[in-house]
């Protein structure tokens, strides 16, 4: 619950403990746990470039909800009476808890971003679970920030520059965005003015080339060393978040590699929004030999099925009937985090789930494989 007490932190409390402590973001509304779904009323529809609009949203019973800078929901759209999830990055500041937002690029063959652009609109209702996600600055505490962004990646480092710029802490951000063209930087505009009235923050664009644009004072060509080194000299010193498309951020890291970056202070978002957004890798199909096989009993339904031990238990879940919500089949998003009451599992997740939640019992089905007969709690 907030109180009092949670708003009125010690006056020595500096901008960038406040920045990155979770305390800080617990105080503007109340928690949406990641397994746990809203209905959501969108309120309006902007269009950022051609190809990219943003929805925002508010609860349908008016409540304000709180989350970290740079986490994701999980929306579950009805598209040809088949209900769909995807994840999507948060666009919008925590600090503004009762309306927030998603910002979505077209891609084409995209069922849900499709859907969205074409369909969705003020006044419409739609289902989402959320907030998830790992990549975020909290409980990272660093003076000197370098936000490394591409396309749609821009979303996650724009609610952390939204929410620093609400906070008025004065930090020290260096946010750099690559696209295309002058035309397709996403945020442009607002990204201008918050670097006019927040001193601590610079922008820089990088654009491979004009396009229709005849006046560009701002760098031309892909990032690389040469050009982070001019543009950001003691790029060394800070703590470094990078979001955009895999073969960017696999870039990004070569980049630093060469630089003998320390990567203790690196920190990515874990998969390809644009492909994880559109095309959920498919699970391979278990091998014929594999001679382990389990027991999974749901304590909720009473259904039991038996499953080998190289298959998720996600996978094996929904090829049994049960109904588990889930979405990025990644270990990413945390939709499918579910209480194991018995039993053990191997689970590889990608940041989808916290260690105190595993403590608690709780795991991402979609990455984990029997060890053991298991009960759920489904």
């Amino acid at each position: 619950m907030t109180t009092y007490e949670n708003l009125t932190r010690p006056a020595t409390t500096s901008a960038v403990q406040r920045f990155t402590d979770p305390i800080t973001w617990g105080t503007f509304g109340s928690q949406w746990h990641s397994g746990e779904q809203k209905n959501l009323q969108c309120c309006a529809v902007r269009q950022e470039t051609h190809d990219v609009r943003t929805f925002i949203f508010r609860c349908a019973d008016f409540s304000a909800l709180s989350f970290e800078p740079g986490q994701f929901i999980t929306i579950s759209p009805v598209i040809g009476g088949q209900t769909i999830a995807r994840c999507y990055t948060l666009s919008s500041s925590p600090t503004r808890p009762f309306a927030f937002s998603i910002t979505v690029k077209r891609v084409p063959g995209g069922t849900v971003s499709n859907w969205l652009h074409d369909n969705l609109k003020p006044g419409d209702h739609l289902k989402a679970s959320g907030p998830a996600g790992s990549f975020t600055p909290v409980g990272h505490p660093a003076s000197k920030l370098l936000y490394l962004s591409a396309g749609s990646g821009v979303t996650p480092l724009m609610s952390m520059t939204r929410a620093a710029c609400d906070m008025a802490g004065n930090l020290d951000i260096v946010f750099v965005h690559s696209a295309r063209t002058p035309a397709d930087i996403i945020f442009h505009a607002e990204l201008t003015r918050m670097q006019a009235a927040m001193p601590g923050l610079r922008v820089i664009s990088v654009c491979e080339g004009l396009g229709d644009t005849a006046q560009w004072q701002q760098p031309i060509g892909r990032l690389d060393l040469p050009l982070l080194s001019q543009q950001v000299p003691d790029f060394q010193e800070r703590e470094i978040f990078t979001c955009g498309p895999q073969g960017y951020m696999e870039a990004v890291k070569s980049l630093l590699r060469e630089a003998a970056f320390d990567f203790s202070h690196y920190h990515q978002e874990s998969f390809d929004i644009a492909a994880l957004n559109e095309e959920p890798l498919i699970e391979q199909a278990p091998s014929l030999d594999q001679q382990d096989v389990f027991t999974v009993t749901l304590s909720r339904s009473g259904k039991t099925f038996s499953m080998p031990g190289n298959q998720t238990v996600l996978s094996a879940a929904k090829k049994a009937g049960a109904i588990v919500p889930s979405s990025c089949s990644q270990g990413v998003c945390g939709t499918c985090k579910t209480a194991l009451l018995q039993g053990t599992v191997d689970m590889n997740h990608n940041g989808g789930i916290r260690q105190r939640e595993i403590d608690k019992g709780l795991r991402l089905l979609c990455c984990s494989k029997p060890t053991s007969d298991l009960i759920l709690d489904l």
